[in-house]
């Protein structure tokens, strides 16, 4: 690009009579017509300015259609609404489905339909734990910018003699074009790159889609700026190291140039953020670490960009904006949730102090809940907050889903969370826990909340949906408020409620325990079944079939579960406990059979799967509540075959 930029300084100062001046947005301003340079050079030029407005058009379109996709899904979400659990008057269960047969009953059959090809997973060893509709998404994006790359670039070679160095020519061809298109999308796909990332998301405000989901999409976006990128510069390689003579005076020259020497340091910063951001580079450096090296490092790229070509500003700039803003919304949101009362009476910031529980697990990592107050408002079910444990770091924070309703009582808020220690953070926690209680002092530690963030996964459960939850082990904070509601709510005639929570053992019950003996308290008033699976500890009676097998624990057992009173006791025994482990490995329950069991079973009306818990759990019940949809019968009017998934899709590596 060197030779391009001193022709296109020559073509800017070249003001003969006759000529007038065009401006190129994103690249500069020559004149017209070239004299200054032989024909095959001026012709080429031409087809560079040329290929770079078709360059600009092309993103700008796809920009548009960016634009406009979201502007109607903005305008859909609120003239096609589905009708929210609190509009529903609660009278029986005909009645709200008769509510219900009301609605569009082709919008339900489109969606039916679209979740039972596209919910599973895709190609997962490439793309992981991924939906077809989101590899569908990404699909699209990458097929317009192939196409595109091509698209209005003529195919032809001009060989131009070099004037200073007499037998010497340059072979001028359509890599150069092509080099420079690549290279301008990389650019135009940053700032959506940059929007897909961020905690503060627009696209969630608009969509109404939780921003963890947008993760891929910037994850692979990210892969095709890096190919893009990486393109770029090759193909500028070859044409200034070997299709350009004399050498190596040319490619000396080339490397010299301060704009390219900013495109070089740009693309191995590229290079440098996605071997960082493979499975291998995040479970080397530790999350927290490629977090952070992640922030600074694509930061620094935007700028090497901006110094290799300051004329595409136009997509630095939102860039840059997208990620202050980001990080200027959360430090607000943080300030105004703490900005409280202190104790002296003045105003002022004020961590929330959390009393810690904690639960030893030596085989498979301890468990901690954490209770406490804070004056806030509520939150919506399903949405989590990131908790920064102060006595630990104030550089990390962690994402965790409360366990129990948002309730305002007194001005303030209960929280309640449970998690288990894995490494770093957590493990700090856990630790700070068994610190605190071996020596005998006050177990609370502060906390620095940040939230809330994600979607109201309860917001249109309606008295006629069948709620089924399923959890792994802590997921079950996902699910619980949702079972906490319903059990809350006045008597739905006909409604199906169910839980299926895999622990990997009995004495994991004690984490929830108040919330369990609530929900088991209105199971029959309600039509709760609670069903509890035990993966790790074997049944001492033998049995032909460990899938299924019901187990009422005995006294002894529930002593070891929980000790409490009397009246516990009885109520833990009631519960459907079910010990399906094997000797030196996990038995899981059958989730295939168990859902289709529970669709099956239904009176009326829709179902909703509520997960949360492994991700292997997770991309089961994708397949398994796709096969469990029937467009063809739902438009029939069977709704029992109308059945969606919400999980909890946070994911790590």
């Amino acid at each position: 690009m060197d030779y391009i930029k001193h022709s296109l300084i020559a073509r800017m100062s070249d003001m003969s009579e006759g000529s007038y001046m065009v401006t190129h947005w994103g690249y500069g301003t020559v004149a017209m017509p070239c004299t200054t340079m032989d024909s095959g050079t001026c012709e080429y030029m031409d087809v560079i300015y040329q290929n770079h407005d078709h360059s600009m058009l092309y993103s700008g379109i796809f920009w548009s259609i960016i634009g406009g996709v979201l502007f109607l899904w903005a305008i859909g979400r609120r003239v096609w609404r589905s009708p929210r659990a609190c509009e529903v008057t609660y009278l029986d269960s005909e009645k709200a489905a008769e509510a219900r047969s009301q609605e569009s009953r082709s919008r339900r059959t489109i969606a039916s339909y679209i979740r039972s090809y596209l919910l599973p997973d895709s190609i997962r060893p490439i793309f992981g734990r991924t939906t077809r509709l989101q590899v569908l998404v990404l699909a699209l994006i990458f097929t317009y910018f192939v196409v595109f790359s091509f698209v209005a670039i003529p195919w032809k070679v001009w060989k131009t003699p070099v004037k200073a160095s007499p037998g010497s020519y340059r072979t001028r061809s359509s890599l150069g074009p092509w080099s420079d298109r690549i290279g301008v999308f990389a650019y135009a796909l940053t700032p959506l790159s940059i929007m897909l990332s961020s905690r503060e998301s627009i696209l969630s405000v608009l969509t109404g889609i939780p921003y963890q989901r947008f993760n891929f999409l910037h994850r692979w976006l990210g892969y095709i700026i890096v190919l893009q990128g990486v393109f770029h510069t090759i193909g500028w390689t070859i044409i200034y190291v070997k299709l350009y003579q004399p050498q190596p005076s040319t490619a000396l020259d080339m490397f010299s140039q301060t704009y390219m020497i900013w495109g070089i340091v740009a693309t191995l910063l590229l290079l440098f953020i996605f071997v960082l951001s493979t499975p291998w580079g995040i479970r080397a450096t530790g999350y927290e670490a490629f977090r952070k090296m992640h922030y600074v490092l694509a930061m620094v790229y935007i700028g090497a960009c901006w110094g290799h070509w300051a004329q595409l500003h136009c997509f630095l700039l939102p860039s840059l904006l997208i990620w202050f803003a980001d990080r200027a919304i959360r430090l607000v949101r943080s300030a105004l949730v703490h900005y409280q009362y202190l104790p002296s009476g003045s105003m002022g910031f004020k961590a929330a102090e959390a009393s810690l529980m904690h639960f030893p697990d030596a085989e498979n990592g301890d468990v901690v809940r954490l209770d406490f107050k804070h004056s806030q408002d509520p939150w919506n079910i399903g949405q989590h907050f990131y908790l920064c444990f102060t006595e630990c770091s104030i550089w990390q924070s962690h994402p965790f889903t409360p366990l129990n309703l948002p309730e305002l009582s007194g001005g303030e808020v209960a929280h309640s969370y449970v998690f288990r220690a894995k490494k770093g953070e957590t493990k700090k926690v856990a630790d700070l826990a068994a610190r605190k209680i071996s020596e005998g002092l006050e177990t609370t530690t502060s906390i620095i909340l940040s939230g809330h963030y994600g979607d109201c996964i309860a917001e249109n459960m309606t008295p006629d949906v069948n709620v089924l939850c399923v959890a792994g082990g802590t997921g079950i904070t996902y699910v619980l408020p949702v079972l906490l509601s319903l059990v809350r709510q006045p008597i739905s005639r006909d409604r199906k409620i169910e839980l299926i929570w895999a622990i990997r053992r009995s004495n994991d019950i004690n984490w929830i325990k108040p919330e369990l003996e609530m929900i088991r308290g209105a199971s029959k008033t309600h039509n709760v079944a609670i069903h509890i699976y035990v993966t790790r500890e074997q049944n001492t009676t033998p049995s032909p079939s460990l899938v299924g097998q019901k187990e009422e624990l005995s006294e002894s057992e529930i002593k070891e579960v929980v000790p409490s009173s009397t009246a516990s006791l009885k109520s833990l025994r009631s519960l459907d406990v079910r010990k399906i482990g094997r000797e030196g490995q996990d038995t899981h329950p059958d989730l295939p059979k168990m859902v289709d069991q529970f669709v099956g079973n239904t009176v009326r009306g829709p179902t909703v799967v509520y997960a949360s818990g492994p991700g292997s759990m997770i991309s089961d019940l994708k397949t398994i509540v796709a096969g469990c949809n029937s467009p063809r019968k739902v438009w029939e009017g069977q709704d029992r075959y109308d059945v969606t998934l919400k999980c909890d899709d946070r994911l790590e590596w």
